[in-house]
């Protein structure tokens, strides 16, 4: 084996394993209070801010975490940014390296506006995390590629959409995505609403709404292009709950009248069974499903459902009242 090799073997090996859980003894609240202690700073000094975020904290992961809360917390969405970009997406299709060229102008813009009025898209807060991270001693990329969401339920990796964090800590690489974190959308305005779930994600379940461009920070031997764009919808509730659907693999499934779909997840915490249910929707209304031979096994869970009639169905796996993955089931 050459050297090259064992190094991109040890590298995938540390990144697959590193997950939130590594730190399950750390206690997080001193880390939160410093950046809520220094809510509303301004970004003219990064240096200073870096200092004041993380002097007082003894860990690495600590350190992050307060740099990580506090962009997260103090940094909104720029949504005439994300709409110009979505705009340029249209007009590039097709023309990655146009894209690409006019997105590298662009960026001055990006963090002209960053630095003032502390309101970006997701390449400034990965930059500001890296930034904030690198002043702290802590090492910290960012990672290109492409989002799956609701806003963005791409069915070809055509050109990037979106920017997130990897992170070294105690040796390991760790995923993050702050822009998630930090809140959603809803008819073109931004609502602050801190998500944890993606915070020091495991990787498996982070690999199912991001596909790196660089193939190096690929986290799953079985993610591929087409594997990634087929995948059931999963939102932020998905990774509150901490979520991986397993089966089935993808969104769009066909089956015939009478078919028996199995469906299955891994719950990467606690849940218990009558919090789960399967719904869909006729027009508006909602309506359970009734599912059967519900199975619980150390995490992973199972059960099936009959589609008795043909038709296209909206399916919904729910935790508690939380959408967590999305099926279209065709019955013919």
């Amino acid at each position: 084996m050459s050297i090259r090799i064992l190094l991109v073997f040890v590298f995938i090996f540390n990144i697959s394993h590193a997950q939130i859980s590594d730190f399950k003894s750390v206690n997080f609240k001193q880390a939160d209070y410093m950046a809520k202690l220094n809510a509303g700073a301004n970004l003219d000094n990064l240096p200073l801010l870096a200092h004041k975020l993380t002097s007082s904290l003894p860990t690495e992961v600590e350190k992050f975490r307060a740099i990580y809360m506090w962009v997260c917390q103090n940094i909104q969405a720029d949504i005439p940014q994300q709409n110009k970009i979505f705009r340029k997406h249209k007009k590039f299709k097709g023309d990655s390296l146009g894209f690409i060229n006019w997105n590298n102008t662009y960026l001055k813009t990006t963090f002209k506006r960053l630095l003032k009025d502390k309101k970006t898209m997701c390449t400034g807060y990965a930059y500001l995390v890296k930034e904030l991270a690198f002043l702290a001693d802590i090492e910290c990329e960012i990672i290109n590629g492409y989002g799956r969401s609701v806003a963005s339920n791409i069915e070809e990796l055509d050109m990037a959409n979106h920017s997130w964090n990897a992170v070294k800590l105690n040796n390991k690489w760790y995923l993050s995505d702050a822009t998630w974190s930090s809140g959603y959308t809803i008819n073109s305005t931004f609502i602050k609403d801190y998500n944890n779930g993606y915070f020091l994600t495991d990787p498996i379940l982070f690999s199912k709404s991001h596909y790196p461009i660089d193939k190096a920070w690929l986290l799953n031997d079985e993610t591929s292009t087409l594997t990634f764009v087929a995948s059931p919808l999963i939102y932020g509730e998905t990774y509150e709950h901490e979520i991986i659907p397993l089966s089935p693999k993808d969104m769009n499934v066909s089956i015939v009248k009478n078919q028996e779909v199995h469906f299955s997840f891994k719950a990467l915490k606690t849940i218990t069974k009558n919090s789960i249910s399967l719904i869909k929707y006729v027009g508006i209304k909602e309506q359970p499903l009734e599912i059967y031979n519900l199975q619980q096994d150390d995490g992973l869970i199972s059960f099936n459902y009959k589609f008795n009639r043909k038709g296209l169905y909206d399916i919904h796996l729910r935790i508690n009242n939380d959408v967590v993955a999305t099926y279209v089931i065709k019955v013919s």
